[in-house]
């Protein structure tokens, strides 16, 4: 796992090195002390994974991920907890307090184990809009036909979906449910939810160029900036 460390502590980043050091399965490619050379290295370098400091000089942490077309799995670093909630709508990996103690640390890259994993299950197709999923959310059980469901949610680490008047969480990452579904159908509309594109009703300019798609059952979701570049792709002739 190509990896970069990413903060403006120099003590921070040689501890990470120290605790990293004995993992065959991580190769720390770099390090970089703020956002705009954090940007260089990833542009130059690709790394799999990023141990993130939030607050930095200039720009932090949350607007170097902003910046990236292509985000890699994230584990935020940080002396401060009060980002923690604000983290994971970033989809972060995990999330770890300075100073980090190696078992901290070893359950954190476990999560990363679990996820790539899950990504990687030889044979597993591609969820189309006529799949039908069983779907447990304490103890109610759904079988859910994918053509109903209209937003996919990012929720801490598990995955809110929407449909009729339902919306279990079930326990997984939704970089994990975009990695699952037809790509043609289900639409990454921003850091937090995916969305049905059958279900979309009117499109409206908004915000910096961005747009806000309002759904036939009445909610809205705004498209990041990024994705809306996506979007006018995927939906143009």
């Amino acid at each position: 796992m190509k990896t970069l460390i990413i903060d403006d502590t120099r003590l921070a980043r040689q501890e990470l090195q120290f605790l990293l050091k004995n993992r065959k399965d991580i190769e720390v490619l770099g390090e970089a002390e703020n956002v705009d050379e954090a940007l260089e290295k990833i542009s130059e370098l690709k790394p799999d994974l990023l141990f993130l400091d939030i607050q930095m000089p200039g720009k932090d942490g949350f607007e170097l991920l902003e910046s990236l077309d292509e985000v890699p799995n994230v584990i935020f670093t940080t002396a401060y907890s009060e980002f923690a909630m604000k983290a994971f709508e970033y989809n972060a990996l995990d999330y770890l307090k300075k100073p980090i103690t190696e078992d901290r640390l070893e359950k954190a890259l476990e999560r990363l184990e679990v996820k790539i994993q899950e990504e990687t299950i030889p044979g597993q197709k591609k969820l189309s809009e006529e799949s039908q999923v069983f779907v447990k959310d304490g103890e109610r059980c759904w079988f859910v036909n994918l053509k109903d469901v209209r937003v996919f949610e990012i929720w801490d680490n598990y995955t809110r979906i929407y449909f009729k008047d339902q919306k279990p969480m079930i326990p997984k990452t939704l970089q994990y449910m975009e990695s699952r579904l037809d790509p043609e159908v289900f639409f990454r509309a921003n850091r937090q939810q995916i969305i049905n594109l059958k279900w979309i009703d009117k499109i409206e300019p908004w915000f910096s160029g961005t747009i806000r798609l309002y759904l036939k059952d009445g909610s809205e979701v705004e498209v990041s900036r990024r994705q809306t570049s996506r979007f006018k792709e995927l939906m143009s002739f």
